[in-house]
């Protein structure tokens, strides 16, 4: 009695044993899939264990098989001709019945450890519409665009695609077959239904029919999708800043850049702007970090389109040098695509601009100084090179040459003579320029020959001498014109005489009147003072182998100037005069300056050193700066005639 008591107790256990032994077994249990499996009677369902993956073992390495179990009874599952067919970590069911709902248990051994996970399946009773299905898939469709539906089923093409099985797709508006390329319908794949024009009447249910034959049974399964239509919606994000562009910063400074993103839409969108360096998120928004970036900042847009900007800045607080070479990256996330815009960070080149800029700045105002000092100072500058250097000046003495300067000026009993004339060329001019300076001068009055004809005197004379001082005032030629015919005839005379000795013409050029010799234009009042100015005229204006130094005594008035001779007026223009009326302004002021007690002591007379006198005052300055130069360099005539060779 106990004997068969205890058999009877031990063929109970071991039929226990058999019936639940997936439950005994030590194995790690990952519980019930979050994801369900949905069918209907008739249909073609799929379980998958996701026991195989390198998140649970070492799949690729370590042999392992894979066994199903039914919950409800704890037998283990196998292939059932035209109802059920295993395939590893995937059960199907290939004519689903109410009866298969319930929960499926797959277990995964290895030589050393066991996994199990549990998989639901829901069968659900048939709709009246034979192609939708109880359980539909929400999808949103953007009113007024194109837009895209998907259909569930991908899982189920890869896994026949794994085992080379060809399937068939279908989609259905309603239960209406959709045909591609009508009613604005298209296929992008298998799986991808676009609308090109999102409506209204868009808003209902699509099915998706995926058809195969499996182990000898050809089936189907369905997916029902609810399509509804919204005003809300976003496009692919367009990335303004930055635009793939390499930017220079200086070193140690700090730099701020914008990300600009622009989402085509209606609504607040639902993207995310991140910058990156090398694939890695800058995430910090604290200034307290070196590099860091901004709360994302949007602004909804109307005009002149509908949508939003999104920005966010990168900054950083100091520039360092692994800041540099390397790109920065803007990335906008959404769910219709992730554009992306990049830039490049720099080091400054050196700034030699602002160097050269102050050279060159440098150089200018030095130039210009140069210019107004020279300009200012022409006459002391040059006259102090002459001085420090006369070696660099060829010496006048071989040149055939008597005479430094000749003067001339109205002789007594002359047209247009002053007394002050006649002193000053007497006087001052041999007093200065003789006695101080060194100069030989011939001066008409003082050095002529006794009996010596006019015209071989003044010819002689001027041509042996290097200079002509021409000495005028107001009333030297503004006389009257003398229009008789023995001036005319005298002038004629005097012009033929110069005209044979020099063997030139008598006009600068024919079509200026003003410029010609002949008598018949200007008429001078005095014999020898035609003679002497035209002379010089002549050698000047015409030849250019005489310089003419005009010096005016006293201030001409323009009126008074346009009296002048025509060759006058030209040289005068032309190359200017010395005006010793400026330097007699000066003396004036100096002696209102000065003491009555000194005035008294100089006996009303001027002193070698007064501002008259004084070779120093600017009036003799600007006439030695006219006279010739007395330089120390010998020129030999037989290397000359070689270098002209």
């Amino acid at each position: 009695m106990g004997l068969s008591s205890t058999l009877g107790s031990l063929f109970f256990l071991g039929l226990l044993v058999i019936c639940t032994g997936f439950v005994q077994e030590n194995c790690t249990n990952y519980r019930l899939q979050f994801e369900r499996v949905f069918s209907v009677p008739g249909d073609m369902a799929m379980l998958n264990s996701t026991l195989v993956s390198p998140d649970v073992f070492n799949f690729r390495n370590i042999s392992y098989n894979i066994t199903w179990y039914d919950s409800k009874t704890g037998q283990e599952i196998r292939n059932q001709t035209g109802r059920i067919m295993v395939q590893g970590e995937t059960l199907w069911f290939l004519n689903v019945m109410l009866d298969d709902d319930g929960e499926y248990v797959s277990i995964l051994r290895t030589p050393f450890q066991c996994y199990s996970q549990a998989t639901r399946l829901i069968v659900d009773q048939k709709v009246t519409e034979a192609c939708e299905r109880p359980r539909k898939v929400g999808q949103t469709l953007t009113s007024g665009v194109s837009d895209t539906l998907s259909c569930p089923l991908r899982d189920y093409i890869n896994k026949l695609e794994s085992y080379n099985i060809s399937s068939s797709l279908q989609w259905y508006r309603g239960c209406q077959p959709i045909v591609d390329g009508m009613d604005g319908y298209s296929h992008r794949d298998k799986t991808t239904l676009i609308i090109k024009r999102v409506e209204a009447q868009n808003n209902c249910s699509y099915t998706c029919t995926l058809t195969f034959t499996l182990g000898g049974v050809k089936g189907s399964v369905s997916e029902t999708i609810d399509a509804w239509v919204t005003e809300v919606y976003s496009l692919v994000p367009q990335v303004h800043e930055p635009a793939n562009e390499i930017i220079k910063a200086p070193m140690g400074s700090n730099f701020t850049k914008r990300c600009r993103v622009f989402v085509p839409g209606v609504g607040r969108p639902f993207v995310d702007v991140i910058w990156l360096v090398r694939d890695n998120f800058i995430l910090k928004t604290e200034p307290i970090d070196r590099v860091y970036t901004s709360e994302q900042r949007m602004l909804i847009q109307e005009v002149p389109s509908k949508g939003a900007w999104l920005e966010r800045l990168l900054m950083f607080s100091e520039l360092r040098e692994e800041d540099f070479h390397i790109n920065y990256t803007c990335r906008a996330y959404s769910s219709r695509g992730s554009p992306e815009g990049y830039f490049t960070l720099l080091p400054t080149d050196p700034k030699i601009i602002i160097p050269i800029g102050s050279v060159l700045g440098g150089v200018m105002v030095l130039f210009i100084i140069s210019v107004v000092v020279y300009y200012l100072f022409k006459v002391d500058i040059v006259l102090w090179f002459r001085r420090v250097f006369p070696v660099l000046y060829t010496n006048t003495d071989s040149d055939g040459k008597l005479y430094d300067a000749y003067v001339a000026y109205p002789q007594p009993c002359a047209i247009g003579f002053s007394k002050d004339v006649e002193m000053f060329a007497l006087q001052a001019l041999p007093q200065v320029l003789e006695k101080a300076c060194g100069y030989k001068l011939f001066i008409a009055g003082r050095d002529c020959l006794p009996g010596q004809a006019i015209l071989d005197s003044v010819e002689e004379n001027i041509q042996a001498s290097r200079r002509l001082l021409l000495l005028y005032t107001a009333s030297t030629f503004t006389s009257k014109r003398h229009t008789s015919s023995t001036s005319s005839n005298n002038n004629n005379n005097l012009s033929k005489t110069i005209n044979s000795n020099n063997n030139s013409e008598s006009k600068i050029d024919d079509n200026d009147s003003s410029m010609s010799f002949d008598g018949s234009e200007e008429v001078y009042p005095d014999t020898r003072q035609q003679l002497e100015c035209l002379a010089a005229m002549h050698r000047s204006l015409l030849e250019g182998s005489l310089k003419v130094v005009l010096v005016e005594l006293e201030e001409i008035t323009p009126a008074q100037l346009a009296l002048f001779p025509e060759s006058v007026r030209h040289l005068r223009k032309k190359q200017g005069a010395v005006c010793w009326w400026k330097n007699h302004r000066t003396r004036e002021r100096w002696r209102t300056c000065m003491r009555r007690r000194e005035d008294e002591e100089k006996g009303g007379q001027e002193s070698q050193f007064s501002p008259s006198l004084s070779p120093s005052s600017r009036f003799w300055k600007e006439m030695r700066y006219y006279m010739p130069v007395r330089g120390k360099r010998v020129v030999y005539p037989e290397k000359t005639a070689l270098l002209n060779l």
